[in-house]
């Protein structure tokens, strides 16, 4: 079974297609990535793997714990490093509001807000994370192109069995169904040349 399906895919509604559609960058030349997005659990086991080339960006999403609205920090592949680019925040509520100096504020048309332009690296690639409830429902959401689908069938060729099969592969990647109330690291490797 493929790391990528294990559980119940969750489906975002198409507004939101439309609400937290990220332009990706022109991607670097097509073939096998050189980075994945990995989520392991506290034993070092991959729980996920995404093929995420030079260029190509992710966002780790939850719902409010009070409010429970969803926020969204996004992430992008810039030189093999994972940096912060942008977060959706649709309210002020408890713990969300904007830093200022960190990012520019923009309005999402909605009520809510974007913080553009805060392309903070993140240190050492990656980052621990507690894996909320299914109320909270932390999950990795791909917007815009390439899709996560066009990500899977670009590496396909790159290592056999290595990704899921397009036809079965959620738009969403629900952390909480795989590692509910556990610590994870989510991080973007480098992979290794030698063993695809």
């Amino acid at each position: 079974m493929s790391l990528l399906t294990r559980g119940r895919a969750a489906w975002l509604a198409p507004w939101l297609w439309c609400m937290l559609g990220i332009a990706s960058p022109a991607l670097a030349d097509a073939g096998c990535p050189t980075h994945e997005l990995r989520v392991r659990d506290a034993q070092g086991q991959a729980l996920v793997r995404l093929p995420m080339p030079e260029g190509a960006g992710w966002c780790l999403a939850w719902n409010h714990s009070v409010e429970g609205f969803p926020v969204h920090d996004c992430y992008r592949n810039r030189g093999g490093h994972m940096v912060l680019v942008r977060s959706h925040l649709p309210d002020f509520a408890a713990g969300l509001d904007h830093i200022p100096g960190r990012g520019r504020q923009v309005s999402d048309g909605e009520g809510g807000y974007w913080i553009e332009e805060i392309d903070e690296p993140v240190p050492g690639d990656h980052y621990r994370l507690r894996v909320g409830t299914r109320r909270v429902d932390h999950r990795l959401v791909r917007h815009g192109e390439p899709s996560l689908a066009a990500l899977l069938d670009g590496a396909r060729d790159c290592g056999a069995g290595r990704y899921a099969d397009v036809s079965a592969a959620p738009v969403v990647v629900s952390l909480s169904e795989r590692a509910a109330n556990a610590r994870v690291t989510v991080s973007l490797e480098a992979l290794e040349t030698a063993n695809p």
